[in-house]
């Protein structure tokens, strides 16, 4: 027995010890074993202990790594639901089919991958034929992140399935034709088929994650019951260094979304070369995932490998499967028996003696081809245990080799992302090992045919009758039938048009107000999903925390700190608000889900995802490219937004180009509105567009981003002349003249238009009271509230002229007759209002907030980027003297009157 006495207090535990000799018996227990068997059956008992402890549910740290090996033993493992025989065909034309269409697209220099799809080619068609829920059956089905590089495995199994044709497949990444299939997931290009975008990397994961969250969203808010729908991600292991990948995973582990299963294929290669040549990327996204709290499956090793794993008694090979890197592994994929059993076998004199026992052929078989991922039991296997984990996300690391059943001159080899095409004899080859019935004469003019077992074939109609089974083909995107969302109520949007008066009010907390009165619309109230990363408070959205409550599937088992006061913080399993903490990409991928439930679950959704402006667009532009790729609609809201109006904030929080960003999105439907009017005018025209009924030509697939501001301003009534309610959904109106304003110019007054938008109308405004005091100069003010709009209309317009159309840009309509030069200011960089330039006949020039921001206040930051009202007015001066119409000494003498 051990003295208690001589164990270290650096061996101690915090906690003290009610029992320190059963504690050293444990301990000496360890010890002897160590001595007596070595330190690999020590260390194994100790992890085979702590394995048996978490199954019990002792409350211990969780093993972050196991055994380089399976996680469900083959003896455990379920018998195939079907006909392994035929699905085995089935998969050997999906192969084949991949293959050939990237290789016949390849003759029109198009491009194509074609080697991770036969890595994959398993992992998809046994979740078709088993586990993937389409949606012809109850409820939404299953939601499938198909990995990007592996679509033209899927356009074959569509192929096959009588879905596609094959004009489809010989113009797979010709478009252009109307004929074609887009190169990766693209709903908004295929809207039938693709449900995702994923081959932006990275995006795919954490979407996948948010999208599951918002099933358990809808279903707990009462929307629709989705306790059966299940999401699927198809992901690659070198995607899985996108900081994306990963960012969210606490998140599905915290709420217990065991509605999702990530399946990573761990084929061990990047686009360039191995994922972790040096380390083992299966262990790493093991420990990573295990961490933070997933159930995690491995499915490294196929059928031939049972009888390797039966001869290693004292755990010679697991160990050393466990020190071998990814890179050598590969390596092992291309080499002979010799190499492998110097190189693998050799190092170890136990091994050295296994390796004697076995043949070369079976060596071959172990490290050329048996791979977990490749075996449609071991598939089946993983999947089952994923679906009947309850309590946490499952991920399955399933091990194959990319380029897998396409030859020697692609397994394995670094360069086989880039490699578009197989030879013929290549795929005589191909079509040997896969016992496909394809005649050499078949290859006409040394073209690759395509391959098809005939529509009755038993692997067609068993194909057809699993997915029958299933509810209906898969992947398959559905928009449902569902009637336009009425319309909200009119006095909702008729109040801020009488403007604030005296009272200085934010355009945010005008939009903030007009939401508070949308989200208690009777028929479409319960449809706004508000949205925002952790600045609740900063846009004054904290009155809708007791209100709607914040989403949360535990509810609330705390008292709040502030439970005593009127706008406490309130979560409740029922909760509308989504406030994701301090995660942008969290956001967007909440905004996405939640904008695209029309089409994915056939439930109208509305929602707004207000954030600082500068970190919207600017983060995550990529997901907003995403949102437009899958015809999401919903409203962004850039708050605090402009260069200049956050007192004291600086460079990183000024925002001077998020319009000019969002400008580079088709689908964005970009506006500055200047005043709250403006705002409730353009949301409710987006209501209708997006929710209610579009107009002829119009696309409902769109959304939009407004900026709004934290500066408190009087709000004017909306001018009564005709053209104004236009004006602001086109993206242009004339909010005064200086006659309307009271200015009263002299008749022979020079004169100029002054076109602003967002708060940089306050500043035009006082510069056309100083022209017209001090320097005779009459101006007109404009509010454009979208000078990208205005853009996209011009651009329409000379389109339609190549088509022989004549047709007026409507900036070009707007400004007809309009006297003396045109100025632009905004608070954004000049890029922005310079986008109509030329389209405007009047002469034109621009004042913005280039450059970086800074620290100091509103004043003085905008003297600093030369766009406050006296830079205006020097400005519209030189404008003038350019065309002779004041003295030119007059700009040197407001330069010098105004301190600039």
């Amino acid at each position: 027995m051990t003295d208690p006495k001589a164990i270290q207090p650096s061996e101690l535990d915090q906690l003290p010890d009610r029992d320190p000799e059963e504690t050293a018996e444990w301990q000496a227990s360890l010890d002897a074993v160590t001595k007596a068997a070595g330190p690999h059956r020590a260390a194994y008992l100790m992890r085979r202990t702590l394995e048996r402890a978490e199954g019990a549910g002792l409350a211990l740290p969780k093993l972050l790594e196991t055994d380089y090996v399976n996680s469900i033993p083959t003896a455990d493992e379920p018998a195939v639901d079907g006909d392994e025989d035929l699905e085995q065909r089935i998969t050997a034309w999906n192969r084949w089919n991949a293959a050939a269409m990237v290789t016949r697209g390849s003759k029109h220099g198009v491009g194509g991958h074609i080697a991770t799809f036969a890595s994959a080619a398993w992992l998809y068609e046994t979740g078709f034929n088993h586990f993937f829920k389409g949606k012809e059956g109850d409820g939404s089905g299953d939601q499938l992140y198909v990995q990007g590089h592996a679509s033209p495995g899927i356009y074959a199994r569509a192929f096959l399935d009588g879905r596609l044709t094959e004009d489809h497949l010989d113009n797979f990444r010709r478009e252009a034709g109307g004929n074609g299939l887009p190169s990766y997931p693209h709903p908004r290009r295929l809207p039938w088929l693709w449900e995702f975008p994923t081959v932006s990397m990275g995006l795919g994961p954490i979407s996948a994650i948010y999208q599951a969250r918002f099933n358990r969203y809808l279903t707990s808010r009462g929307i629709k019951d989705l306790t059966n729908s299940h999401v699927w991600a198809f992901l690659g292991d070198g995607e899985m260094d996108e900081p994306e990948s990963t960012t969210a995973l606490t998140l599905a582990s915290r709420e217990g979304l065991d509605n999702l299963t990530f399946v990573i294929n761990c084929n061990l290669q990047r686009l360039d070369g191995p994922v972790r040549a040096n380390f083992k990327i299966v262990q790493e996204l093991e420990a990573q995932f295990r961490g933070a709290g997933w159930n995690v499956v491995k499915s490294l090793w196929g059928t031939a490998w049972d009888e390797l794993f039966q001869l290693d008694t004292n755990g010679a090979l697991v160990r050393r499967l466990r020190e071998v890197p990814d890179a050598q592994v590969q390596t092992y994929q291309t080499r002979d028996a010799a190499y492998i059993r110097e190189d693998f076998f050799g190092k170890d004199p136990e091994l050295a003696a296994m390796a004697k026992l076995l043949s070369d052929d079976k060596i071959l078989e172990c490290f050329h081809y048996s791979r977990g991922g490749h075996e449609s039991r071991k598939v089946y296997a993983a999947y089952r245990a994923a679906l009947a984990h309850k309590g946490a996300p499952t991920v399955i690391l399933a091990q194959t080799v990319k380029g897998h059943t396409l030859g020697t001159g692609f397994a394995s080899k670094n360069a086989n992302h880039q490699m578009k095409k197989l030879s013929v004899d290549e795929f005589k080859d191909m079509r040997d090992l896969l016992g496909l019935p394809i005649k050499d004469s078949d290859f006409v003019d040394g073209v690759v045919p395509y391959g098809h077992p005939g529509a009755d074939s038993p692997e067609v109609r068993y194909l057809q009758e699993r997915r029958a089974a299933l509810g209906g083909p898969a992947p398959a995107r559905r928009v449902h039938p569902v009637a336009p969302l009425p319309a909200p109520a009119e006095k909702a949007f008729a109040s801020f048009d009488k403007g604030s008066g005296s009272q200085s009010v934010a355009t945010t907390m005008a939009f903030v107000r007009l939401v508070k009165d949308l989200v208690r619309d009777k028929e479409t109230g319960k449809r706004w999903v508000p949205i925002v990363p952790d600045e609740a408070r900063t846009f004054g959205m904290e009155s809708l925390f007791p209100s709607l409550g914040i989403y949360s599937p535990k509810g609330q088992t705390y008292e709040p700190v502030d439970r005593d006061q009127l706008m406490y913080y309130k979560e409740a399993k029922n909760g509308q608000i989504l406030n994701e903490g301090i995660t942008e990409a969290g956001s967007m991928a909440d905004f996405i889900a939640a904008s695209t439930s029309y089409a994915t679950h056939g439930e109208t959704m509305i929602p707004f995802y207000i954030f600082y402006s500068m970190f919207g667009w600017q983060r995550t532009a990529d997901q907003m490219w995403q949102l437009g790729d899958q015809l999401g609609r919903g409203f962004l809201v850039g708050a605090t937004a402009g260069r200049t109006t956050l007192t004291g904030e600086g460079l990183q929080h000024a925002d001077g180009h998020s319009p000019a960003i969002a400008a580079t999105n088709p689908a964005a439907m970009t506006y500055d509105p200047a005043f709250a009017y403006e705002v409730a005018a353009i949301v409710k025209d987006g209501l209708r567009r997006m929710y209610g009924e579009a107009a002829p030509g119009e696309d409902p697939n769109v959304f939009y981003y407004l900026t709004v501001y934290n500066e408190p301003m009087p709000q004017p009534a909306k001018p009564s002349g005709a053209g104004v309610d236009e004006g602001i959904v086109k993206g242009l109106y004339r909010f005064n003249t200086a006659e309307s304003a009271g200015l009263t110019p002299a008749a022979n007054a020079p004169r100029l238009q002054l076109l602003s938008s967002g708060t940089a109308i306050h500043w035009a405004l006082k510069a056309q009271r100083l022209l017209a005091e001090e320097w005779g100069v009459a101006a007109d003010v404009w509010s454009a509230t979208s000078w990208t709009e205005l853009r996209r209309d011009a651009m329409d317009a000379d389109e339609a002229l190549l088509r022989g159309e004549e047709r007026v840009p409507y900036v070009r309509r707007a400004l007809q007759g309009a006297e003396g030069p045109v100025l632009a200011v905004s608070d954004y960089m000049r890029q922005v209002p310079d986008q109509i330039a030329q389209w405007v006949e009047q002469d034109y020039s621009s004042l913005g907030a280039d450059g970086f921001g800074l620290s100091d206040t509103r004043d003085a930051a905008r003297r600093h980027f030369g766009v406050d009202a006296e830079s205006i007015v020097v400005a519209a001066l030189a404008q003038l003297a350019r065309r002779g119409e004041v003295k030119a000494t007059a700009v040197k003498e407001a330069r010098e009157r105004y301190g600039l």
